[in-house]
């Protein structure tokens, strides 16, 4: 505890026990204090519907029926998935003019059935959601209606008395969007309020969140599309809306957009989609496809050199390395910010591997939130690409969302030569086990091999490394320290190692709610060296 909480902001301590202690009980009726102004949202839709009908809801590969006014709390349900309910992504889905009165229905209902401030969807984050949904729906379907005017107004105010500085990073962003959208909205008494506090939040998060080389600090590539699409929509909404004090800084927001696609670019296999670093998973955020094409509506074209073969982000924490068969993303990054590491796993020194555009070499990926087993196994460093130290993690990952302990990364070696690239990165993660303990691992990457040499410097003890495989490549154990690794279109790979391995069932978990089994190679360590070589056949 020690550990988890002296990292903190004093301001994320304070402000919980103030939000503890006087929690919002009650707000000032806005019946008829408020007009909609009238520009026209216009932007994508990409998220699919999320209701199936007879009042059944699809989130997270879950169904789920809301029949009565206390299934909107139901404890029944997991809280993510109750959150997912209330953010109303719906409205904003593929085809939702086609749905517009069923939509309408459905807003009118919860506003019918969720009073304030009681209830999941009067909580911060899935109030910041939904507004900004609404206001979006609003205006893409030429609504008329003033209650859900009123309704806005009200969860509007709700959200300016309760932003989430006891959490900060991508919530008090969510935060700051919600106001910037319902203050361009609204035509009325606290508009102007609504407008300011959200641009000041994020004149002060935006050079924070996200750093100089393009990444969000949080350092995972879900995350990081969650927050570069915020920032495309927040310039979107400049640009329709004419706000005076939103245009002056759409420049100032494209060259932020414009580093964070160039991160997003170098973070994406060749199969167009997300590695998994960190909390990540497919389906939650834009796929990086539709935030490119996002990013050419509103004029912001990254800088793209396709013709690298090493692209070190340098204060992120990762290299990617781009050979004509193959491509690697190494981590050498920190686990996330000091003050919010809830989204990271203790994956230092993991790498993720595709050959062509299969992924070979997967990170297990995030399939559960909250507190559980299951959730702890995906944060552990034994599901990662890694060495594991007698059984412990490289950071000290417990709970749904906390660290303790964390592992310091540094990256010695970046660099190219005729025929390879050459990565050197070490952390000292397990100096909890024996002071002296470094973890060193050497990345060398040729045009028909990786090789990889792992170093525990100073450990005498008993170490594991794993390497999970994607659960489209068949692995075959040839001998004690060989694998034969078959690629869907019938390559055959050679995974060699100088340790003892053996191939143990496991599960990879691409979305929420889904868990997919496969395989990963477990390696012992017969010492402090470890030499590990992946060949691709000349053909």
């Amino acid at each position: 505890m020690y550990h988890t909480v002296k990292p903190l902001r004093f301001e994320q301590i304070g402000y919980r026990l103030y939000y503890k202690l006087l929690p919002l009980r009650k707000l000032p009726d806005f019946s008829g204090q408020y007009a909609a102004n009238t520009w026209v949202w216009n932007g994508p839709e990409f998220v699919e519907p999320s209701y199936l009908g007879n009042s059944t809801y699809c989130f997270l590969n879950c169904e789920g029926v809301i029949q009565n006014r206390g299934d909107w709390n139901n404890p029944k349900f997991e809280k993510l998935w109750l959150y997912n309910l209330h953010y109303f992504d719906d409205l904003n889905a593929q085809d939702n003019l086609q749905r517009k009165d069923q939509l309408l229905e459905q807003v009118m209902r919860w506003t019918r059935d969720n009073p304030p401030v009681s209830g999941n969807g009067w909580e911060p984050y899935p109030l910041s959601l939904r507004i900004v949904n609404l206001v979006k729906w609003y205006r893409r379907a030429s609504i008329a209606d003033q209650t859900i005017v009123n309704s806005i107004a009200q969860q509007s105010d709700a959200l300016s008395r309760q932003l989430e500085y006891h959490i900060l990073g991508n919530h008090l962003f969510a935060n700051a969007k919600a106001l910037i959208f319902s203050g361009c909205f609204l035509n009325g008494p606290k508009a102007c309020l609504y407008l300011d506090l959200g641009i000041k939040i994020l004149d002060k998060e935006l050079p924070e969140q996200f750093l100089e080389d393009g990444g969000h600090f949080e350092l995972s590539p879900m995350y990081h599309c969650i927050l570069l699409w915020d920032l495309l929509e927040l310039i979107h909404l400049a640009s329709i809306s004419g706000n005076n004090k939103l245009v002056e800084r759409i420049q100032r927001w494209s060259g932020i957009a414009k580093k964070g696609l160039f991160w997003l670019k170098n973070m994406v296999h060749p199969d167009g989609d997300i590695s998994f670093f960190n909390d990540s998973a497919f389906g939650i955020a834009p796929s990086p496809s539709e935030i490119f094409s996002f990013a050419h509506k509103v004029g912001i074209e990254p800088v793209l050199n396709e013709k690298f073969r090493l692209i070190t982000l340098p204060v992120s924490g990762y290299s990617k390395v781009v050979m004509p068969k193959h491509s690697l993303i190494f981590d050498h990054a920190a686990i996330g910010s000091d003050y919010l590491p809830g989204h990271g796993h203790a994956d230092a020194l993991s790498f993720e591997w595709s050959v062509g555009s299969q992924r070979v070499f997967v990170n297990s990926g995030t399939s559960v939130y909250g507190i559980g087993e299951e959730r702890l196994r995906q944060r552990q460093t034994a599901a990662h690409n890694t060495v594991e130290v007698n059984h412990t993690d490289s950071s000290e990952v417990w709970s749904g969302f906390r660290v303790a302990r964390r592992a310091n990364t540094k990256l010695e070696v970046s660099e190219e030569f005729d025929d390879s690239v050459v990565l050197v990165a070490s952390h000292d993660g397990y100096k909890r086990l024996s002071k002296s303990i470094v973890h060193r691992r050497e990345v060398w990457v040729k045009e028909q091999v990786i090789t990889i040499k792992d170093d525990l410097i100073g450990s005498k003890i008993p170490a594991t490394a794993h390497f999970h495989v994607h659960p489209d490549i068949k692995a075959i154990q040839i001998n004690d320290q060989n694998v034969e690794l078959v690629l869907p279109n019938g390559t055959n790979l050679v995974f060699c190692t100088s340790g003892l391995c053996q191939i143990q069932k496991t599960t990879w978990h691409p979305y929420f709610g889904e868990s997919i089994l496969s395989n990963k190679i477990i390696v012992q360590l017969n010492g402090p060296e470890l030499m590990t070589s992946i060949t691709i056949p000349k053909v």
